[in-house]
């Protein structure tokens, strides 16, 4: 049985999110600020986890960034009313895996999951345990990216977006394909934050007097050739 913790401060929101996730066989845990549920999510094994933006006493973004710098890697989803490109991008940026936005239905939650545990699975049966292009490391099992000797700090999307062009190369991928392999889903999200994380991971692994890593495909995405 998987195990979720929920944080949210909204007591009727976070009692109907429990139980639709008990009756769809979940085991769940309810935390109703940032600070309990940080210790909750540090603390105990989970299998996923459903976090509010606006907390009290530790805000969303805060817990997340707490989680992720604990080298947990436990899957995140952001929930909240915030809808803009740049409270999104923030969220996403935190180290959360998806974000959905009040009010929702259960059954998009409840499928926002199931992609989050399918890709999970998709890493852990994965036998490759690194990926290699030109001068870039990337060690799967730890998570390390190499450049040379040098390791580069990665946020866990910026990874994943690396870890997308790595096992595509020479591929061109639109930024459609992007949202849905990195982020899980093809709405929701607009496309031109694909373009915010490219400029993110550029700045990180690419020298202006070496060339580019990952091109442009004017008018279609993106390649890494």
């Amino acid at each position: 049985m998987s195990k979720l913790l929920i944080i949210e401060d909204e007591k009727s929101l976070a009692r109907f999110i429990e139980l639709e996730m008990q009756h769809e066989g979940y085991e769940t845990t309810v935390a109703t600020d940032g600070r309990s549920g940080l210790q909750l999510a540090l603390s105990e094994s989970w299998d996923a986890i459903l976090l509010d933006l606006l907390l009290p006493e530790l805000n969303g973004l805060e817990v997340c960034r707490r989680i992720r710098q604990s080298n947990k890697t436990i899957p995140i989803i952001m929930i909240t009313a915030r809808d803009s490109v740049l409270d999104r991008v923030s969220g996403l940026d935190s180290g959360a895996d998806d974000y959905i936005i009040k009010p929702f239905a259960i059954e998009e939650l409840l499928a926002r999951l199931r992609s989050l545990f399918r890709r999970v699975e998709a890493l852990q049966t994965n036998e490759v345990t690194t990926l290699d292009f030109k001068d870039l490391v990337v060690e799967l099992e730890s998570c390390v990216v190499k450049k040379g000797e040098t390791v580069i700090s990665l946020t866990k999307r910026e990874y994943d977006l690396l870890i997308t062009f790595m096992s595509n190369i020479n591929i061109v991928l639109t930024r459609e394909v992007l949202l849905n392999k990195v982020w899980g889903y093809s709405t929701g999200v607009e496309t031109n934050v694909v373009d915010v994380y490219i400029r993110y991971l550029r700045n990180k692994i690419e020298d202006p007097n070496e060339g580019h890593y990952i091109h442009t495909v004017r008018g279609i995405g993106y390649v890494m050739r």
